[in-house]
This record gives C-alpha cells, sequence and structure tokens, in this order.
C-alpha cells in the first residue's frame, strides 16, 4: 500500500472529523482529533502535486507548521499536519491595524519562514492574512497548497494560482515565479497591515512605505531580490 493509500485509511480509521476549515473545487482542510490521544491535526485533500508539503517533512522552523505525512496518487494529494491553535492575521486586522513595531515583528518572524522554503526551491505563491496564523507571539505561515518549486530553464508557470491583489504580476503567466513573487505579497501585506489598505490604493507613509513600494514593482528586477535584504531594511 502507498503512503497516500495507508494515510487515507489511517485517517478513517483512527481520527474523529472535528470541522472542515475550507472546502472548495480544488480540495478540502479539516480538523481532524486522534480518537487515542485526543490530540488534533489538519488533513488537507486536494488536486495538485506535494512537492513542498514533501520538502517540509525534514523542516524543523517555530514559523511553519511541523508537516508528518504527505502522499500522493493520480494527481491527488494529502497531508497530515500539526494543528496550530491561534487566530488568523486576517481575524486579528479586523480590530484594527498594527503598530509599526508589530507589523516589523511579524514581517521578521515570516520573512525567516519564507528563507526556509526558498533554499529548498519553493514558492508560497499565497501569502495573505488568511494564510497567517498567530500563535502565542509568533506567526506561523501555512497553506502550501498553491506553493511550488521553481525549475531553472523553465519559462512560466504551468498553473495560476494565488489570491488577487496579493498576487505578483508574474504569477498571471508573464514568467515563472520565484522568491520575488513572494516578496511582492509580502510588501502588499506589511501595507494591509499598517493602514488597511492595499498599497496601489494608498501607500503607508515614511520609511515604511518606501519599503512596500521596492517590494511591489512590477518587475521583478528592482524588488529586493531576497528575504534576507527584506529583512535587513526592516
Amino acid at each position: 500500500m502507498n503512503v497516500y493509500d495507508s494515510l487515507t485509511c489511517a485517517v478513517q480509521d483512527a481520527y474523529d472529523p472535528v470541522r472542515v476549515l475550507k472546502q472548495s473545487e480544488r480540495g478540502t482542510v479539516s480538523v481532524i482529533r486522534h480518537r487515542k490521544t485526543g490530540t488534533c491535526y489538519i488533513f488537507r485533500e486536494y488536486k495538485g502535486c506535494c512537492d513542498v508539503y514533501r520538502k517540509l517533512l525534514s523542516v524543523s522552523c517555530p514559523y511553519l507548521p511541523e508537516i508528518l505525512e504527505v502522499g500522493e496518487k493520480d494527481g491527488e494529494a494529502v497531508v497530515l499536519e500539526e494543528y496550530i491553535r491561534g487566530d488568523t492575521l486576517a481575524d486579528i486586522l479586523e480590530g484594527g491595524c498594527l503598530t509599526s513595531s508589530e507589523a516589523k515583528k511579524m514581517m521578521r518572524q515570516l520573512c525567516s519562514a519564507l528563507w526556509v522554503l526558498h533554499c529548498a526551491d519553493a514558492v508560497h505563491r499565497d501569502i495573505k492574512p488568511d494564510n497567517i496564523l498567530v500563535r502565542g507571539s509568533d506567526a506561523v505561515l501555512v497553506d502550501f497548497d498553491a506553493s511550488r518549486i521553481y525549475k531553472n530553464g523553465k519559462e512560466d508557470d504551468t498553473q495560476i494560482l494565488g489570491t488577487t491583489g496579493y498576487a505578483a504580476p508574474e504569477q498571471y503567466g508573464f514568467s515563472q515565479c520565484d522568491g520575488r513573487a513572494d516578496i511582492y505579497a509580502m510588501g502588499v501585506l506589511l501595507n494591509v497591515m499598517l493602514i488597511g489598505k492595499h498599497p496601489s490604493r494608498e501607500l503607508a507613509s515614511g520609511r515604511m512605505g518606501r519599503i512596500v513600494r521596492r517590494c511591489t514593482m512590477v518587475n521583478p528586477q528592482k524588488r529586493y531580490q531576497n528575504v534576507i535584504q527584506l529583512m535587513e531594511v526592516l
């Protein structure tokens, strides 16, 4: 029995469903509870490739969820991962914008998570407040269903994924995405955290606004070229 079948059977036999977090044509994200231990986990079922989740199996980072098991079969993927208790950044921002120091701290934590991903040649491609969980004082970047591995020599992405407003221009088929697509989304995110608006509507003031502008340049060559550069200016 392959990993896909064994993981699917294990979830059916040893876990109870708790609730569905997200459901779409592409797949389902659920909270499940192990019957014997009572521990909750996230179980993902979706159409697509799980290469990024597979790379994260061996990764330990406080700003990324622990990935426990990954299976793939006939274009279908299943993932068992750590359940993170906390509010989404989207929920937090409903109560008001963050201070500059709060936003900078969160951005640095997310940059640390992205550095791990980018070093594995992975691009998240869907950074947004809904995909950031706040656990205590830590921001945790989740949901790699839209993520992909950067492949040298490839001209463009085979599938357009991402969230309108946060997705970089190259995610719409102009060229292949690399880590600078995530830097674009981080710029939008920073602006939203500070003033609650997309930078195309209004740019944050002062130095933070200049950082947002650099992150969100249409030409990837004019953005910060990696997340370490972004961390340093923050």
